[in-house]
């Protein structure tokens, strides 16, 4: 009789962890569904570990695929160091499994190819105002199912205003929750007249 090492295993390792509960996306989006169900077939189907990358972010959930903004779009496809065989990052299709944002610092954008789960109205906009495209991620899987000449990008996980409150405790340096930084909030017991002190 075999075991059932879900059940008896009292600490799983990481990688069982991550194969238990990534088996679909938390949404009940139906297009992500949709989308779901065409990238499990692509990474069964091809030996592209491009598909296999693409389905587990789609399974993500909303904080960990953080949005892109266009001056990350345009400093990656502007690099020649990011594939020294094939340089001309230019010419590849910008594949983010999240939002593109726009960025109003950003004066001139390159002509790109952009594909996405969704684009702001305004990025969506300066795209296509300088010659390039905005398109969904089924129609990057009809134009290249093996995910060639594209580059995979990803937002930056930790920069939400909550993490740099995580972990917070004695020498960690921490943002602390402070309910303001005036005069009367979290200010050293000095013996000074602020604090109630009088000779």
């Amino acid at each position: 009789m075999g075991h059932d090492l879900k059940s008896t295993n009292p600490k799983p390792t990481k990688s069982e962890y991550a194969n238990w509960s990534t088996q679909a996306a938390k949404s009940d989006n139906v297009y992500l569904k949709l989308l779901v169900k065409l990238y499990r077939f692509l990474s069964r189907r091809t030996d592209s570990s491009f598909n296999k990358t693409v389905l587990r972010r789609l399974f993500m959930s909303k904080m960990n695929r953080p949005p892109v903004s266009l001056s990350k779009i345009a400093r990656h496809t502007a690099n020649p160091n990011i594939n020294k065989d094939s340089p001309k990052n230019n010419e590849r299709t910008v594949v983010i499994v999240g939002t593109v944002t726009d960025d109003n610092r950003l004066l001139t954008i390159p002509k790109v190819s952009v594909a996405a789960l969704r684009f702001t109205a305004t990025a969506r906009a300066r795209i296509e105002a300088a010659g390039g495209e905005a398109i969904t991620l089924d129609q990057l899987a009809l134009r290249s199912p093996t995910g060639s000449n594209t580059l995979l990008l990803r937002g930056p996980k930790n920069s939400r205003e909550a993490n740099k409150h995580f972990g917070m405790g004695p020498h960690q340096k921490k943002k602390p929750y402070v309910e303001s930084k005036g005069r009367k909030f979290e200010r050293a017991r000095g013996r000074r007249r602020s604090r109630g002190f009088k000779v």
